[in-house]
């Protein structure tokens, strides 16, 4: 084993053998450490590459083992390609090429289960009748929640980019309440007549909205339609041996499936 070497990458400090960096000499980094290119030095004398240092760990594994080793929900695979591309290491890029052909022939197949849950709840809330005076009300609101998982993060990715939470005067993406690539938990509010704008907020009630029609989600029925319309599109369609007929019209489970 030769000395080791240490790394800034991107920030993000690397440490490794000359055998390692130099294992593709026709690679940019078998360049650098064989002395045909200069190479930079941050303020403690090591090697300096501004580049992303995070999915430089994934480059450095592939010079070590030749392997590609990726976690099972690995989102960033364009950022490492064109990482890949700059480092010139052409067995690597020839792997993430087989890679996305693997990734985009699973994504054709998927399986989308959605379950949905309503409830009742009664909210209290001030209204201001005329300057310094107020009256208590109180009002029933239907809750909503959905549990949606797919086998395709792609699609999830895709939902996330037509439904999309109000609140505190804002819309935003539901793609940032991803539990993961393949889960996302939705909860929110129907409008309430007479219940102020702030009191959504100060409650944190959320309420569901789909763009770019700008259509408010205030019952079941309107989600499930929304949300047909987009799988549909995606080219899935419904499970017809799952769920039962009773509990796909009561809106309770949605099971739609993908073959391509």
């Amino acid at each position: 084993m030769s000395e080791p070497i240490t790394l800034n990458v991107g920030g993000k400090l690397y440490t490794t053998s000359l055998s390692t960096l130099t294992s593709f000499p026709d690679s940019m980094l078998g360049a650098m450490f064989s002395g045909k290119m200069p190479t930079k030095r941050d303020s403690h004398g090591n090697c300096f590459i501004d580049r992303d240092g995070k999915v430089f760990r994934y480059i450095l594994n592939f010079l070590r083992t030749s392997h590609l080793d990726l976690p099972e929900d690995f989102q960033e695979m364009g950022l490492l390609r064109r990482e890949a591309d700059f480092y010139q290491v052409q067995p690597l890029i020839e792997a993430l090429q087989e890679k996305e052909v693997e990734l985009s022939k699973a994504e054709k197949n998927a399986m989308l289960n959605i379950t949905l849950d309503q409830r009742t709840q009664t909210v209290h809330f001030t209204v201001r009748e005329a300057p310094q005076i107020y009256s208590l009300s109180s009002s029933n609101m239907e809750v909503f929640s959905a549990h949606i998982f797919s086998t395709s993060s792609l699609f999830l990715k895709l939902l996330g980019s037509k439904l999309y939470y109000c609140f505190n005067g804002n819309l935003s993406s539901i793609s940032s309440y991803l539990q993961d690539p393949y889960h996302v938990t939705l909860d929110w509010v129907a409008s309430v007549e007479g219940l102020p704008e702030e009191e959504y907020t100060r409650q944190n009630l959320k309420r569901l909205w789909v763009l770019p029609v700008k259509k408010q989600i205030n019952t079941f029925q309107v989600f499930v339609e929304e949300v047909l319309k987009i799988a549909m599109s995606d080219g899935f369609c419904v499970d017809s041996s799952h769920p039962h007929a009773s509990d796909f019209m009561n809106n309770k489970i949605i099971r739609l499936i993908r073959y391509k």
